[in-house]
């Protein structure tokens, strides 16, 4: 198996030294200079930023915040149908913030402890939670990574995304009525774990959501890259 990221290097390099060597030989090497470098710093800044937003996930995880929230979702008795819808819900609105890949994935691993081996409960949960990721991830320039590069390339305005929420929030509803239908309404098993939030969880929290809002603030009202 070869990770996709080394044939794309490889294939970009030689894409751009295709593009390097026509205008060389049109005179007008610095176009391509020109157009390298800035291309490059789009992508570094990318980079940064999702760097420093996969680090607040990661550490959050870490601290166990996931964790209490699935703990939270078994012990409050809720059948199977209120844990899909919630674990929909939940998805939908933590996409916005911590892009939809991240989302779908932490959700699903809440779904599938919660749903202790319930298959079909589980393939259900699982793509509802995949489509609402992706349709909260839609209004919301961190959402995804093609909104976080138009977002950045200032092509769409952070307060433009928001007219988006209500297609995107029928996107969500419209598949998850129909997946509920089949829904079993059972409780999952009762469990007495008890999870306590690691030193710093909610603090790692609060400074997550200051972050994001410098970036939206510094590229919205300062017209900086949202990277600082």
């Amino acid at each position: 198996h070869m990770r996709k990221s080394k044939p794309v290097l490889v294939a970009a390099g030689l894409i751009w030294m295709m593009i390097g060597g026509y205008y060389v030989m049109n005179d007008i090497p610095k176009l391509t200079e020109h157009a390298f470098r800035h291309n490059l710093l789009e992508f570094s800044e990318l980079m940064l930023f999702l760097l420093v937003a996969m680090t607040y996930i990661n550490a959050m995880e870490e601290r166990r915040l996931f964790d209490a929230l699935r703990v939270w979702m078994v012990r409050r008795g809720f059948n199977f149908r209120t844990l899909f819808w919630l674990s929909g819900f939940l998805a939908f609105v933590i996409s916005p913030i911590a892009d939809n890949l991240t989302t779908a994935l932490l959700m699903c691993a809440v779904v599938m402890k919660v749903g202790q081996g319930d298959k079909e409960f589980i393939n259900l949960s699982c793509i509802n939670i995949v489509v609402a990721a992706n349709a909260g991830g839609a209004f919301s320039p961190f959402g995804d990574i093609t909104t976080l590069m138009v977002w950045q390339a200032g092509i769409v305005h952070f307060a433009e995304f928001f007219s988006l929420f209500f297609p995107a929030l029928a996107n969500y509803l419209v598949p998850a009525v129909i997946m509920s239908l089949f829904v079993k309404n059972k409780k999952p098993a009762a469990s007495d774990e008890v999870v306590e939030l690691k030193r710093g969880a909610r603090r790692i929290m609060v400074l997550f959501l200051i972050t994001i809002a410098t970036a939206v603030s510094c590229h919205s009202l300062l017209h900086l890259p949202p990277v600082l």
